[in-house]
């Protein structure tokens, strides 16, 4: 039975060292600046046709393209490049999201309503607690603890 199995492993073919580890599903968001149904259907057609691209949504209000499958983000954004726009990763998350939207940096006219750019200092605001631990003994809050 050993000489059987040695000879075996001869004949047997591996999948794995044929092929090569699927990429993961993922989604991918990029802000391209779109005016009008051509650039919005040149965009669409260019990443559609994709290797691995599940599905692609394009809303021309907020400028964003929404890519979902088994794709690198980074080659999406050099097919969206290749059609002459000028595209980047989508900057924002949602507001309800922050701690703090309106630090410095973060809150932005350009933005989609309901969404905030998304910096470090929104995100996570080093002294938050202890501006609230003070809050809560402080003469302007009705509310107060009140400790005699």
């Amino acid at each position: 039975m050993g000489a059987l199995d040695y000879l075996s492993n001869f004949c047997t073919v591996r999948s794995t060292s044929i092929r090569g580890r699927r990429k993961p599903m993922q989604t991918v968001e990029i802000k391209v600046k779109m005016d009008c149904d051509g650039c919005e259907r040149r965009v669409k057609n260019a990443v559609k046709n994709m290797k691995g691209v599940k599905t692609v949504d394009v809303n021309r209000k907020q400028s964003r393209v929404t890519v979902s499958g088994y794709v690198e983000p980074n080659k999406v954004l050099k097919r969206v490049k290749s059609t002459g726009k000028r595209a980047e990763f989508w900057p924002y998350i949602p507001y309800n999201l922050v701690s703090y939207p309106y630090v410095n940096q973060a809150y932005d006219k350009r933005a989609p309503a309901g969404f905030v750019k998304n910096v470090v200092q929104a995100v996570s605001a080093p002294n938050s607690t202890d501006e609230r631990m003070t809050y809560l003994f402080s003469d302007d809050n009705p509310n107060a603890c009140s400790i005699m």
